[in-house]
């Protein structure tokens, strides 16, 4: 009874070992003893026995493709320095097989983590670059950062077009289109810089001229009516006096070429 015992878990360890398990988010294929494909998609949580052929996994959910260092050509023709952006799409179970054996090979990509196979990796990443360019056309190469939504948006939606004209829209959808880096070219920027430095310039002399006007206004209201600073001298004489004779005055500054007579006591 217990070297039958030993043999059955033997059985069943060497069975366990020689089994794949689908993990959620993915599918499986068989690839049969005659390297011919089943055309059965394994779903999660199926155990797949590989003592006779293999089973081939595809990551199918939030499949993230990262297109880097584009250099895209604004619509004032300048370009841009740097555009990166990641798109998330998802590819339907059902259409494993399909896309596995009829697609060209260099359209897949195969997972640095896990090695899975990334069904239409490279397809999507190359739509995306694709419609980035052509989304980056109407838009001025300092302006795209304000219209970062509206970018990633058309991207998309420039994706699903593509997919729906190569009858893949039932097969791939793009759930998310994130533009994470966008920088202009040198030339542009520094020409931006000096536009704000001479606009600040201008306003400072404005602001100047202005002053210098008013202050040429003062002086010349002030000629045109020379009756009025005899009056002023008047008036501040008259205060001068009243002080004196108030007892508020004791020093008087006077004039180098003063001729008029003081009474000092």
């Amino acid at each position: 009874m217990k070297s039958t015992a030993v043999c059955l878990s033997a059985v069943l360890a060497v069975s366990l070992s020689a089994c794949t398990r689908i993990e959620t988010g993915e599918v499986g294929l068989r690839i049969n003893f005659d390297k011919t494909t089943d055309p059965t998609e394994r779903l999660p949580g199926s155990f797949n026995q590989t003592v006779v052929g293999s089973i081939l996994t595809f990551k199918v959910q939030d499949v993230a493709v990262g297109v880097d260092n584009m250099t895209p050509l604004a619509s004032d023709n300048s370009t841009v320095k740097d555009f990166d952006m990641t798109v998330v799409y998802s590819v339907n179970p059902t259409a494993v097989s399909e896309l596995w054996t009829t697609k060209n090979r260099t359209f897949h990509s195969v997972s640095e983590h896990g090695g899975d196979i990334l069904l239409m990796q490279n397809y999507v990443a190359l739509s995306a670059r694709n419609a980035a360019y052509k989304v980056a056309r109407g838009y001025e190469s300092l302006k795209m950062s304000d219209n970062r939504p509206q970018i990633e948006q058309q991207i998309r939606e420039n994706i699903l077009k593509t997919l729906g004209e190569e009858k893949l829209a039932d097969k791939i959808s793009v759930s998310q289109v994130q533009v994470r880096a966008i920088t202009p070219a040198d030339v542009i920027v520094q020409s931006a810089n000096e536009l704000v430095r001479a606009q600040n310039e201008l306003k400072t002399k404005e602001v100047e001229v202005q002053t210098a006007k008013k202050e040429a206004e003062r002086i010349a209201a002030l000629n045109a009516n020379a009756s009025a600073i005899g009056y002023m001298n008047a008036m501040a004489n008259l205060k001068i006096a009243e002080g004196v004779a108030a007892g508020k005055v004791h020093t008087i500054v006077v004039p180098y070429d003063f001729k008029g007579i003081v009474n000092a006591k």
